[in-house]
């Protein structure tokens, strides 16, 4: 009876471990306690899960931040929203101290430092987990969207089109991206030269038709390779 209780409550730890997040990657696994000596690598794993435990808060209060209509709420879930930014910032900043070599984690640092407006710091971050990782997709996506958050046009153009050719379904959301910068120049009232966003404009058609006629032709092609 003592046997069957201990492997029901083993199985039930197991279920409760939570998946792998997909901003930049998830959660590493992490020797277990008391087996040895922490080394600073394993140092910079508990920071770097903290920082996306955290980073994770931050993302669902910006999401609903986007959803609110009332000024004063909204404004309440962008603070708490910046405030877990800042924090899990301080967390992947710390784990990269302790391993320089963490691609996963300076691909945060840039992540958080891009949310919290700090677009050329992001980009020297991303810089850094490319020089570790090269053609890392994740680094690639964000590292275009701070690109437009410069109005740096071509070069986020440039990084989707490395993406379609590896990882379609970043390039989508880089191309969403775009498009929805596309709309939030339209709509201000001083923004990027028309001529350039309507450019801009045309080329995202352009590229999402491509998308569009090459995922059809993928499709094709594996049902034909089912008979």
């Amino acid at each position: 009876m003592h046997i069957r209780v201990e492997v029901l409550s083993a199985c039930m730890l197991l279920s409760a471990v939570p998946a792998a997040w997909a901003n930049g990657g998830g959660a590493m696994e992490m020797p277990q306690a008391n087996s040895r000596e922490e080394s600073p690598q394993d140092k910079a794993k508990e920071r770097y899960n903290d920082g996306v435990r955290e980073v994770r808060k931050a993302d669902r209060f910006q999401d609903s931040a986007a959803q609110l209509v009332d000024p004063a709420k909204k404004e309440r879930a962008l603070h708490e929203a910046r405030t877990r930014y800042s924090s899990s910032l301080a967390k992947f900043q710390e784990a990269v101290q302790l391993d320089a070599n963490m691609h996963e984690a300076w691909n945060y640092v840039g992540y958080t430092s891009r949310k919290l407006g700090n677009y050329e710091a992001a980009l020297a971050a991303y810089e850094r987990a490319l020089a570790l990782k090269p053609g890392y997709p994740e680094a690639l996506e964000y590292r275009g969207e701070a690109f437009l958050a410069l109005n740096r046009i071509p070069d986020a153009q440039q990084a989707y089109l490395d993406l379609f050719a590896t990882n379609r379904g970043l390039a989508d959301k880089l191309l969403a991206a775009i498009k929805s910068w596309v709309a939030t120049q339209r709509a201000a009232a001083s923004g990027a030269d028309p001529a350039t966003v309507e450019e801009l404009d045309k080329w995202v058609q352009e590229r999402a038709q491509i998308a569009s006629q090459t995922a059809a032709l993928t499709r094709e092609g594996s049902a034909a390779g089912w008979h």
